[in-house]
């Protein structure tokens, strides 16, 4: 078996772009990635573009070999555009193979050791502005099923705070809190904006919520700087999700850095590379929780590697998305009465099919990120719906 092309098909998702990428072999196997980039949809393009002159004519099912060479002779490496491409390659060869021997991604990976993941929801919030919106849309999603929420309170907060703009904060957690109440996990999300004197003091005042980390709370590329967050605060915290590689995650493992790691199967070299920084973490007794806000392919990579590693924690997912997710996949989700997400049975590869007709209907948007002139995601209500199955399964 050969790869004699690979194409990408990009989808617009309103808060950014899915691009998923398709691997083509002469044996008619095609097996598909995603290199879901926000906001640098088209630098992932063009990088996915050079790899497939370099790929064309090579066996699919070679895929550390494959990967190694690669990562080996393009002269630049890391960062998010060139491991974003590699990943979402990897992906796609692993989704061939399993293919080619008609088994689940999860059976060449050792198998499975559960059928089930413990979920937190993000995005439940759209539309939320007060206290009230977010402890009325906190509800609602609990009542759905999901036992965990995550989400930033900090506005468009840019490395301080202010004791007001920290009261605001605090009163929306606790009007949270206050809804759902103790037996729901909270996950309070800092999207990398703070220094380290109030990544400290907001770590301080959120701890009387009992959250089960504070994420990201300083910029993802100083190290010394989330170690002395870590060493000082009462939560426990979370980071990964811009990091690349066992490279990016061997130092902050060495030196405590963290109490979970988020990498992101999209971003952070693949299916292998993610099993490989799970047992990394493991070792130091560290939790494995992916970062996964993307669309149905990372999901499914996401719970395929779920269901092989015994030190998986935490599926992060979208509790509502636009309206056409289900209708451009044959994505459909489980999530159980206990808020876990099932892992699908009866698969091959990583048992995602496209709607090609679908998807040609929502094409690319822009999407510019916005993270530090306005809230993080988009306040204005539109029609999002659920993509689970909510007859909570058991």
């Amino acid at each position: 078996m050969k790869i004699v092309s690979i194409d990408t098909l990009v989808v617009d998702f309103y808060r950014t772009n899915l691009v998923i990428v398709r691997v083509h072999t002469d044996a008619g196997i095609i097996g598909l990635g995603e290199a879901t980039l926000e906001g640098k949809e088209r630098a992932v393009q063009g990088a996915i573009a050079e790899l497939a002159e370099a790929v064309v004519g090579l066996d699919p099912t070679l895929i550390s070999k494959i990967l190694y060479d690669l990562a080996r002779d393009w002269y630049w490496r890391g960062g998010p555009v060139i491991m974003t491409a590699l990943s979402s390659l990897e992906m796609a060869l692993w989704d061939i193979s399993a293919r080619d021997l008609g088994v689940p991604v999860s059976r060449l990976l050792g198998g499975a050791t559960r059928d089930r993941v413990r979920a937190y929801a993000n995005g439940w919030f759209s539309g939320a502005v007060t206290p009230e919106d977010y402890a009325a849309a906190a509800r609602r999603t609990v009542e759905s099923g999901f036992r965990g929420l995550k989400w930033d309170p900090f506005e468009n907060y840019d490395l301080t705070i202010t004791t007001a703009q920290l009261d605001r904060v605090l009163a929306q957690i606790d009007a949270v809190r206050g809804a759902v109440g103790r037996d729901v996990e909270l996950f309070v999300e800092g999207h990398g904006r703070f220094d380290v004197r109030h990544a400290i003091k907001v770590a301080k005042e959120i701890a009387q919520f009992d959250p089960v980390w504070f994420e990201e709370p300083c910029p993802p590329d100083n190290l010394d700087a989330l170690v002395d967050i870590r060493r000082a605060s009462p939560v426990p915290i979370a980071a990964g999700e811009r990091w690349y590689g066992r490279q990016g995650f061997a130092p902050a493992l060495a030196r405590q850095a963290v109490d979970f790691v988020q990498p992101d199967v999209t971003h952070a070299g693949g299916i292998a590379e993610l099993a490989f920084i799970a047992t990394l973490a493991a070792t130091s007794y560290v939790g494995f929780a992916p970062h996964n806000p993307s669309g149905p392919l990372s999901t499914a990579a996401t719970l395929q590697l779920g269901a092989t590693l015994p030190s998986f924690r935490y599926l992060e997912i979208m509790a509502t998305d636009v309206p056409w997710r289900p209708e451009i996949t044959n994505e459909r989700l489980v999530l159980t009465a206990d808020g876990d997400v099932l892992i699908p049975t009866g698969i091959v590869g990583l048992g995602i099919e496209l709607d090609l007709a679908a998807i040609e209907r929502h094409p690319f948007t822009p999407h510019p990120l916005r993270m530090f002139q306005d809230a993080v995601y988009d306040i204005r209500p539109r029609d999002e719906r659920s993509f689970f199955n909510l007859e909570s399964g058991s």
